[in-house]
């Protein structure tokens, strides 16, 4: 979708979008490939025992339409929801295509969801029907009586407790099947908000989602595809990071995409699944990034191609940045979105648009601008809200069944998103963190980022969060929750020591008054650390 203009600024002005009065995602990711090169690889399914299978654009359209067919004999219509509840798998990949070539809605949901978050999704979406796997099948079996209107549930691992046979189901259906026009917003998935700050909302998309992902894909992978590329990511399918930010945007340019199921990210499987498959192109937020930091270096033990790193969903910090640098040899290009506007800033190390500890420029097709409280935007180095203006095709339709949280989402056509950032005077944004994350302190106003950054530089420390705790003088003082690297023990010594760590290097009133030693970090299914359960603790 981006012009080969390779400077940003002339990018950014000639870019325009060109969104067609008819548009199916399934029909672009997939059949568009398959009638085109059948035999093309779409996904190279990567089993835990070591196998590798390769997966074509005619596989895909043939199982998506025999699903899609599958769906519409159990009274499955347009308009309709249905959940697909499995980590990585190529069934995944098939169901979403079915889906939208029904012209039903797509509600992807994290295999580390429990039943309570669960039935809420199903419950508030009214979801008809689940694909699942034998995981998935016994907890929904667990709260089916909960949810009335789901009448039907697949399983790709075969009959279970109340769920249907997938394959056999699949076998007796026509491979066969014409998708449904739509229109660019007709609704086409929605995915829930990872409830960072409150009860998850349905952010529900159209189908021009897709188109709306291209640019910022393309360009913090260098002008993404090249030849020979190949995409990954570890990041669940059902969140967008992983959904939208890899595999669909990938699949519509006929690129492959690995699928590969962690139990829980483990950086020297990382590493092998990287070298084995040929990962050329990859996102990994920067939680996993920073796990990969903290293990031995790849070089000399894993055959690491990567042309292009990505990175986003929480701030990445220079000193992850750097060590991108000198372990992989790749500028770790950072983007920045969220479930209901992703990928509107980010970087481009090839253009010259990076800069380590900002988020990057805005897309070209996106404006995005820090703005006040009364929507003017704010001038250069003055703490405001991140905002986007509409219309913009990657822009959610609304909230799902919640109108009035669609209209506060909005400051006149700014797209609020609850991030306070700083515009620098070359054009770079800044993340300071979400509204509820900076902390006041004796007047000062300060993001967790910085200091998050300035911890894991300390060489005890692997993971870090910090957070502001009430106190009667200073209002808040710095709180921060570490998580020590494998070796080091939790001491008044060492907590000490990563205090004076924080204090010489940034400044007196940012470093952390209390330290408390963690096992691990709370965070959403998409790695997203949760400070409000830090707030909580504190």
């Amino acid at each position: 979708m981006l012009p080969y203009i390779r400077n940003y600024d002339a990018l950014y002005e000639q870019f325009r979008w060109d969104i067609p009065a008819q548009y199916n995602i399934g029909v672009d990711v997939c059949d568009r490939w398959a009638d085109r090169e059948p035999d093309r690889i779409a996904i190279i399914d990567a089993q835990a025992d070591g196998a590798t299978k390769y997966l074509s654009f005619g596989w895909l359209r043939e199982t998506s339409n025999r699903l899609a067919n599958v769906l519409r004999a159990h009274g499955i219509a347009r308009g309709d929801v249905v959940a697909i509840f499995m980590p990585q798998a190529p069934q995944v990949a098939a169901a979403h295509v079915a889906i939208y070539k029904l012209g039903a809605v797509a509600l992807p949901m994290a295999t580390l969801f429990g039943v309570d978050a669960i039935a809420y999704r199903l419950q508030n979406s009214g979801a008809k029907a689940v694909i699942a796997n034998a995981a998935g099948a016994e907890k929904i079996a667990g709260i089916r009586a909960s949810v009335p209107q789901l009448s039907l549930v697949l399983s790709v691992d075969g009959m279970a407790d109340g769920a249907l046979d997938f394959e056999a189901q699949m076998a007796r259906a026509s491979s066969a099947f014409t998708p449904v026009v739509t229109a660019p917003d007709d609704p086409a998935m929605m995915i829930y908000t990872s409830g960072t700050t409150g009860q998850p909302k349905g952010a529900l998309h159209g189908h021009r989602v897709v188109l709306g992902h291209l640019p910022g894909v393309e360009l913090p992978h260098d002008f993404f595809p090249q030849p020979g590329d190949r995409f990954w990511t570890p990041a669940d399918w059902a969140w967008a990071g992983g959904l939208l930010d890899c595999l669909l945007p990938s699949l519509h340019h006929g690129v492959a995409v690995i699928a590969r199921k962690f139990d829980k990210f483990e950086p020297e499987e990382a590493y092998a699944l990287m070298a084995k498959t040929g990962v050329r192109n990859a996102f990994i937020p920067p939680t996993a990034l920073r796990m990969l930091r903290s293990a031995p270096s790849p070089k000399g033990r894993f055959d690491v191609n990567l042309r292009t790193l990505g990175s986003g969903g929480e701030s990445l910090g220079a000193e992850t940045f750097e060590w991108g640098q000198s372990a992989l040899g790749l500028d770790i290009n950072e983007f920045y979105g969220q479930t209901e506007c992703n990928l509107v800033l980010g970087s481009c190390a090839m253009l010259g648009v990076s800069r380590p500890g900002a988020i990057g420029k805005s897309i070209p097709g996106h404006a995005v601008a820090v703005i006040r409280a009364n929507g003017d935007r704010a001038p250069p180095g003055e703490l405001g809200q991140i905002a986007v203006r509409r219309p913009d095709p990657v822009m959610f339709l609304e909230y799902w069944k919640r109108p009035e949280a669609t209209r506060d989402k909005f400051v006149g056509n700014w797209m609020t998103t609850g991030d306070q950032g700083i515009l620098d005077e070359d054009g770079y944004v800044h993340f300071v963190g979400r509204d509820d994350d900076v902390i006041t302190s004796s007047g000062y106003r300060i993001g967790p980022g910085e200091i998050e950054d300035c911890l894991i530089s300390h060489p005890a420390v692997g993971l870090a969060a910090v957070v502001g705790k009430p106190d009667p003088v200073r209002t808040e003082i710095v709180k921060a929750f570490v998580v020590l690297k494998q070796g080091f023990q939790p001491t008044e010594s060492l907590a000490s020591q990563i205090q004076d760590h924080v204090r010489t290097r940034l400044a007196a009133h940012e470093y952390p008054r209390e330290v408390a030693f963690m096992e691990s970090l709370p965070m959403t299914t998409t790695g997203k650390v949760i400070r409000r359960l830090l707030r909580e603790k504190a």
